[in-house]
C-alpha cells in the first residue's frame, strides 16, 4: 500500500494510501456531501480543476457501470476518501471504484481523515491543493503548488466542452425517466434545442431527448449568429467549471440571444445568463456540493432537496431590476434561480436532471418545454 499526501496552500497537510493510479495532480480540494452517485460526481464536467473529497466515509461499495457516467469520463483532479471498497457488491457493476480510478489515471487516496478534511474547509474556505502519490516531501510539493495558477479568472470550459457541432443521440434511457413531466402529444414536428456545452451532463441530453426534442449540441464559443442560423425553438446553457467570468464568449452569445427564443440554464448556464444581464458573480467560501442542498420555489411555494456542484454564485442586488428571483437556498439565502421580468428566460443555480440526486425539481424541463411551444405559436408556426 503505497503512501499518498495533499497538501493544502495554507501549509495544512493529511496523509493517506494511494488508491488509483498513482501521479501528482494540483487542483482546487473540495467536499461532497453526497452518500452515492460517486460515478456521475466523477465524471461531470463541472468538477474539473478539483480535487473532490467525500464526506461519506464508505465509497465504492456498489462499482461502477458503462451506464452511469455523465461524460466520457472521469473529469476531477483527485479524489479523496475515508474508505475505498475493493469488492463491490451490485448486479450493475463491471469494474471497482479503484481500477476505474487507475484506469482513467486519476489519482485517488483513501485512509483519510475526511471529517477533518471537510472541518478545515469550512472554517478557512476552499483552496489550491496538491496530492501526489510520487513525492511527499512537504518543501517540494509546496514549491510545486506555490508555482500553480487558481481557478479564478481562467476559463476551465474550453477544457471541457466539445469542439465541433453533433446532434445528440442515446441508446439509454434518461435515468428518472419514469417521474419526467409529460410532453405535448399533439405536436406537429419535434421542438429543436440548441444546447450549450460548458461541460454538459448526459442526462440532461438524455431528458430533453426523452421530452421529444431534437437536440443540437454546440461548442461554447458558438456566436449568436451560428445559432439563430439553426432555427432553434429554444436555447439551453449547460453546467461547467470554474469561473464563469472567464466564458467570455459564451456571455457576450447569451447577450445577443435574449429575446431570440426562450433560453433555460443549469449551473454555470444560471451564472452566465446573471452576466448576461449585466449581473456579477462572485465566489463563495467553500461552494455547495451535495445532494442535499434545501432550496425554496418562490413561485409555487415548495421547498426542494436538489443536487448541487458550485463555488461561485450569482449577486442578487446586480440583477435586480432586470430578473426576479425564483429559487432561494434556505442555508445561506443565495441566488438558487431566476427569470428575466421581460423574456422567457430562465435559470437554476442547482441540477433538477436527477444524475446523481433528488428527482424534485425535474418539472423545470416541463416549464422549458411549454414555454418552447408557446413561442412557437406566436410565431405562427404549427405544432403546439
Amino acid at each position: 500500500m503505497k503512501k499518498a499526501v495533499v497538501l493544502l496552500e495554507d501549509g495544512k497537510y493529511f496523509e493517506g494510501t494511494s488508491c488509483g493510479a498513482p501521479g501528482e495532480r494540483v487542483g482546487e480540494i473540495v467536499f461532497n456531501t453526497s452518500m452515492a452517485g460517486y460515478q456521475e460526481i466523477l465524471t461531470d464536467p463541472s468538477y474539473k480543476g478539483q480535487v473532490v473529497t467525500m464526506t461519506y466515509p464508505l465509497i465504492g461499495n456498489y462499482g461502477v457501470n458503462p451506464a452511469d457516467p455523465e461524460s466520457s469520463g472521469p473529469q476531477v483532479e483527485g479524489f479523496i476518501m475515508r474508505e475505498c471498497c475493493r469488492r463491490p457488491s451490485n448486479w450493475r457493476a463491471t469494474q471497482s471504484l479503484p481500477e476505474y480510478l487507475a484506469e482513467h489515471a486519476i489519482v485517488g487516496m483513501e485512509d483519510v481523515d475526511t471529517r477533518a478534511v471537510t472541518l478545515h474547509i469550512r472554517s478557512l474556505g476552499a483552496m489550491k491543493c496538491i496530492i501526489s502519490s510520487e513525492d511527499t516531501d512537504l518543501k517540494s510539493l509546496q514549491d510545486r503548488l506555490d508555482a500553480a495558477p487558481g481557478i479564478v479568472g481562467i476559463d476551465l470550459v474550453r477544457e471541457v466542452t466539445c469542439t465541433e457541432p453533433y446532434c445528440w443521440e442515446s441508446e439509454l434511457p434518461a435515468l428518472g425517466a419514469g417521474i419526467l413531466p409529460e410532453s405535448p402529444q399533439d405536436l406537429k414536428s419535434q421542438l429543436h434545442v440548441v444546447a450549450y456545452d460548458c461541460g454538459i451532463k448526459r442526462n440532461i441530453l438524455r431528458i430533453l431527448g426523452a421530452l421529444g426534442c431534437r437536440v443540437t449540441v454546440v461548442p461554447a464559443d458558438t456566436g449568436a449568429t451560428e445559432v439563430r442560423r439553426l432555427e432553434p425553438d429554444g436555447i439551453f446553457i449547460s453546467n461547467g467549471p470554474g469561473d464563469p467570468a472567464a466564458v467570455t464568449a459564451t456571455i457576450e452569445a447569451a447577450k445577443d440571444l435574449l429575446g431570440f427564443r426562450p433560453i433555460f440554464g443549469i449551473c454555470l448556464g444560471h451564472q452566465i445568463l446573471g452576466m448576461a444581464f449585466g449581473g456579477f458573480t462572485y465566489k463563495l467560501k467553500f461552494g455547495h456540493r451535495g445532494a442535499n442542498q434545501p432550496v425554496k420555489d418562490l413561485q409555487r411555494g415548495n421547498i426542494l432537496i436538489t443536487a448541487q456542484n458550485h463555488g461561485f454564485a450569482v449577486d442578487l442586488d446586480s440583477v435586480a431590476g432586470v430578473a426576479d428571483q425564483t429559487f432561494i437556498n434556505l442555508n445561506d439565502r443565495t441566488s438558487e434561480g431566476m427569470r428575466h421580468k421581460a423574456q422567457a428566460v430562465y435559470s437554476v443555480q442547482f441540477h433538477p436532471e436527477d444524475s446523481p440526486g433528488p428527482h424534485d425539481a425535474v418539472y423545470l424541463f416541463g416549464d422549458f418545454i411549454r414555454d418552447m411551444c408557446a413561442e412557437r405559436v406566436e410565431r405562427g408556426e404549427a405544432g403546439a
